[in-house]
């Protein structure tokens, strides 16, 4: 049904998990545990689904908390439940004791973070957009207004597309090289001519060590080509109408 993060295994008071399609009650193209609000599937599945997750985590229902994402680099601290809509943003903070943060994704990148000594936790959710515009320093950043130091800063790397799966255009490849030069050797040729594999783990991992952050997990993962996951790609390349979503969350446990 999950599984995790040794780096974030050792942290005492801390509960984090990397959900996999198993130990769900979806049917179908959703089959096993979708957490996706933003799926077609039947809603009473999708929240007992989450409730399940919620419960493995240590967390009631309403204290499993995850944002309308929009691929961007907003982040927003949670303190508690949302009192309305969810935010429209791509990672949450908090320091408070008894919430689970999650962020939805089927390849995109899901990454977890805590600070054990000044008990803040962080989820991102960086897809390539998420990733170039900034998701990830805007995570640190929030981390640090609540007394992170980034220096002491573990960061996950959930379940994603990795390289091999991942065939891009030229424009992408373009869009990447126009904001750094360097940024070449995250893809490598495919074997369609004009197109690219991109190395999104690989980008992640830059931007995260550029940022100050020197302990870095990395599940090893790929969503398209492990079917214990949801991927989005896979279901476009079988032209499917939808596809189901995992939340990873973590959550500081009330001491």
């Amino acid at each position: 049904m999950m599984f995790g993060s040794s780096l974030l295994a050792a942290i005492p008071g801390l509960r984090h998990a990397f959900f996999t399609r198993e130990g769900g009650v979806s049917n179908g193209i959703y089959q096993g545990l979708n957490g996706g609000l933003g799926s077609s599937d039947d809603p009473a599945h999708v929240a007992e689904n989450r409730r399940r997750m919620a419960e493995r985590i240590g967390v009631t229902p309403t204290n499993f908390v995850s944002v309308h994402q929009i691929h961007s680099p907003d982040v927003v601290v949670a303190t508690g439940p949302w009192p309305g809509d969810r935010p429209r943003a791509d990672a949450i903070v908090t320091r408070t004791e008894g919430i689970a943060i999650g962020v939805t994704a089927a390849d995109c990148g899901p990454i977890l973070f805590a600070d054990a000594g000044a008990r803040v936790i962080g989820a991102a959710h960086a897809g390539w957009k998420g990733a170039l515009t900034g998701v990830l320093e805007s995570t640190i950043d929030a981390m640090e207004k609540l007394g992170a130091d980034r220096s002491c800063i573990v960061a996950a790397i959930g379940p994603l597309i990795r390289q091999p799966s991942y065939e891009v255009g030229s424009e992408f490849v373009e869009r990447f090289l126009d904001a750094d030069a360097e940024n070449g050797v995250f893809f490598i040729p495919a074997d369609r001519a004009g197109h690219a594999m991109f190395d999104l783990a690989g980008y992640i991992r830059m931007r995260l060590e550029n940022a100050g952050i020197l302990m870095i997990d990395d599940a090893g993962v790929d969503t398209y080509s492990d079917e214990r996951f949801f991927s989005y790609r896979r279901s476009v390349h079988r032209k499917e109408p939808d596809y189901g979503r995992h939340v990873h969350a973590i959550a500081l446990e009330s001491e």
